[in-house]
């Protein structure tokens, strides 16, 4: 495994961060793992040397924070947990969800709760929250981190000019600023490379992509996405730009290189990711020990110049994506 700084927060953390929306209940999305297999993902991405975890309030309603968090009994040191808020937990409670300070206080304590923590590493908003002003919502992650139930906190998709707006009121009001960004960024979707992936090179902030291999679009030949269990029921995949601005041309690109390096497509998908310089730590969701394993293996292909610009060359702009 190898390990790098997470932006400027000083923590060293694995290159892959696991992530477990996969781990809960199939009641919530039919390709999510019960608890058995979930543990026994988490458990062999330690001995692989994951020391990173991702997870949120809102997968499975809760069951992730509370699968990993059994699983990482006994590693809890060892380990750099990440969890988030925003979305409705409770469809009868209007301040289950978004940036309030009653949310955030009340939906944090809940999820120490069923992680089993006193402080969790990272806390991360979830979305923007266009209801609540920034100011409030840094005031109350602030106080969490005064607290000593939050260590740093971080932020997920948005458009870069709020980012910066968030950063200037956490500069000019002495509140804790955001120190990553967990983005939507893959080979098929690369729009963050415009303002927010040079934002965070200068702020310093710890880059975290989502979705690295676009839901699965990345790891099969396209014509064969639809043949899986997610492929046929995630119906966010259709709603991304996947299939436009040259996915289908990049897609069979990846497949061409997989074989000519003899690896799979993920593996190649993700070496190119783990080869941009902004990046800290793709998060990769799994459901198979078998895929979590070929994951961790992408970090030993090199890619080469001219192959990384061999995939990259059929892209062309698309609309934006994932900040909903």
């Amino acid at each position: 495994m190898e390990y790098t700084t997470l932006g400027d927060t000083g923590m060293e953390v694995s290159r892959i961060c696991l992530g477990c929306m996969s781990f809960g209940s199939s009641d919530w999305r039919e390709w999510v793992l019960d608890e058995e297999e979930g543990r026994e993902i988490v458990e062999r991405a330690i001995d692989l040397g994951i020391n990173f975890f991702d997870t949120a309030n809102m997968y499975s309603l809760g069951e992730s924070e509370r699968v990993l968090g059994r699983a990482l009994e006994g590693h809890r040191e060892e380990s750099v947990v990440a969890t988030k808020v925003y979305f409705p937990m409770r469809e009868d409670d209007p301040n289950s969800g978004g940036l309030s300070r009653k949310t955030i206080e009340q939906e944090l304590d809940a999820s120490l709760d069923r992680l089993g923590m006193e402080t969790v590493d990272l806390y991360q908003i979830h979305r923007w929250d266009y209801e609540t002003p920034i100011e409030t919502t840094l005031s109350a992650l602030d106080d969490a981190v005064r607290r000593g139930k939050v260590r740093y906190v971080g932020a997920s998709s948005m458009w870069a000019h709020q980012f910066a707006e968030a950063l200037h009121a956490s500069d000019r009001l002495g509140l804790e600023r955001f120190r990553t960004m967990q983005n939507h960024y893959n080979l098929v979707y690369r729009e963050e490379e415009r303002e927010m992936l040079p934002l965070c090179a200068t702020e310093g902030i710890g880059v975290l992509p989502w979705s690295p291999l676009a839901r699965g679009y990345l790891t099969r030949p396209h014509e064969e996405v639809d043949a899986t269990t997610r492929g046929a029921a995630e119906e966010r995949l259709y709603e991304h730009p996947y299939r436009e601005g040259g996915g289908p041309e990049i897609n069979e690109r990846v497949a061409e290189l997989a074989d000519e390096y003899d690896a799979t497509m993920a593996q190649i998908a993700l070496a190119w990711l783990l080869h941009q310089e902004h990046v800290d730590a793709p998060i990769v969701g799994t459901t198979s020990v078998e895929h979590l394993e070929e994951a961790v293996a992408a970090l030993d292909i090199s890619l080469s110049r001219s192959d990384r610009e061999y995939l990259e060359e059929p892209y062309e702009p698309v609309r934006v994506s994932g900040h909903e």
